[in-house]
């Protein structure tokens, strides 16, 4: 019977679950002078980044931006969230000859309010003297670094497909051991839960984002409420996704070729404390839900083992199918 289970729900996550599996999709890329060509209007961009002792990676982050090749109007609001080492001070010697950079010395976080939000929200406020409602905002963390052209693309494929939300998965340091292990099946594992195609389905009502890189139609962020409506969410790009789509909003989620996580992960529990801190988040830290996932993996992955290896003739065959 386990078996039959099993097999049920391979077919059911092959064909129904939005083809997970599939690589991809893939942000087209689109150089600056090409964007101005394709687009009748650029809109403004105004960039938010939350920092919280970075002071690793706030300058590679703020060049990459700092040297983006889009010909409309774009701006870098950086707040610093109480951090306790040269996050600012670094950030204030950026060369930035287009004065597009603002730092912002966070305020102390109001109860209420869960991790990095409240300070995105201090970012929204200042975006929002600026930016008009067919601008955008567009969301991302200090260690992540992108190529020169990736504002461009972001904007080019939210403005042709009239999306609301664009949204990409970053690449992440996969180098070390524990990485090379680990973070390819944390990949596989967040497309199963938010297949991609799913989220593009305006039908289907699975919603998500990919906190690293969101950029998002100013008049949508207006209309759920900004920011503060997500201050208690503890998944809160995944919370964001789900609230625009609610709003009639348009999203698209895929793979980046043009952001990357400078952030290492040398150590397994580093990896670890990541990959579980976001699953139980996930699981909203019920032991019960905990319990069921396990069976539920049990049943996906360890039941095609079992018949593999110890099933009759027919449940072997079957087995050998999901587990080669």
């Amino acid at each position: 019977m386990a078996a039959l289970i099993s097999f049920i729900t391979w077919l059911y996550l092959i064909f129904c679950r939005g083809y997970y599996w599939v690589s991809g999709p893939w942000l087209e890329k689109v150089k600056g002078e090409d964007a101005q060509l394709k687009l009748k209007k650029l809109p403004k961009v105004s960039i938010i980044i939350p920092a919280r002792n970075e002071e690793s990676s706030i300058e590679a982050c703020l060049n990459s931006l700092l040297n983006q090749d889009y010909k409309g109007f774009y701006n870098i609001i950086l707040v610093d969230d109480e951090s306790e080492d040269a996050t600012s001070a670094i950030a204030k010697v950026v060369p930035d000859p287009q004065k597009r950079l603002t730092i912002i010395k966070g305020a102390k976080r109001p109860d209420g309010w869960s991790g990095k939000l409240w300070a995105v929200y201090q970012g929204q406020k200042k975006a929002f003297e600026i930016i008009e409602n067919e601008d955008f905002v567009f969301l991302t963390d200090a260690d992540i670094v992108h190529a020169p052209d990736h504002i461009s693309s972001l904007v080019t494929k939210a403005e042709k497909n009239h999306l609301d939300l664009v949204s990409e998965m970053v690449m992440l340091n996969c180098t070390a051991f524990w990485e090379k292990l680990l973070v390819p099946a944390f990949v596989y594992f967040f497309a199963l839960l938010y297949p991609f195609r799913k989220i593009a389905d305006q039908q289907s009502s699975i919603a998500g984002a990919a906190g690293g890189t969101v950029l998002l139609r100013c008049e949508k962020l207006k209309a759920i409420g900004g920011i503060e409506s997500l201050r208690q969410a503890l998944i809160d790009d995944c919370t964001l996704g789900a609230y625009v789509k609610k709003a009639g909003g348009r999203l698209y989620l895929g793979m980046s070729r043009q952001a990357w996580s400078v952030r290492e992960y040398n150590k397994l529990g580093d990896i670890w404390h990541m990959i579980a801190r976001n699953a139980y988040v996930q699981l909203q830290f019920s032991p019960l839900r905990l319990l069921l996932a396990i069976l539920g993996m049990s049943l996906i992955w360890i039941v095609p083992l079992m018949c593999f290896f110890f099933g009759k003739k027919k449940t072997r065959w079957v087995g050998g199918r999901f587990t080669l």
